[in-house]
């Protein structure tokens, strides 16, 4: 059975169901309950709904990572530095740089 936050994010979803934020909640609480099936769908509906949702991509690449998917990790990583670009966040840039170079440069990648 679903949690009270998880019912709770639902009936809002119902409401409003491109909300950033709540695919977003949704994708976390469903990460914090172990089901990675079901917050890859909310990251993919967060992404195809809002991509310029740039706290997105660093959670989407950390699922990747775990489900040992190393090359879609970085090319999200990648893409989340656009964005974060784009957007001015500098924090959001460092953080995905961060992580993108743990997983190693792009010459492992292409």
């Amino acid at each position: 059975m679903p949690s009270a936050r998880l019912q709770q994010l639902l009936k809002f979803l119902e409401s409003s169901p491109d909300d950033a934020f709540l695919l977003f909640a949704m994708a976390k609480e469903y990460e914090k309950g172990g089901d990675d099936e079901n917050a890859m769908t909310y990251y993919q509906r967060l992404y195809e709904s809002s991509p310029e949702y740039v706290g997105l991509y660093y959670h989407l690449g950390k699922l990747y990572e775990r489900q040992e998917k190393p090359v879609e990790a970085f090319k999200t990583y990648t893409e989340g530095m656009g964005v974060a670009k784009q957007q001015g966040d500098q924090h959001a840039l460092n953080e995905l740089a961060g992580a993108r170079l743990i997983l190693g440069d792009e010459d492992d990648f292409l």
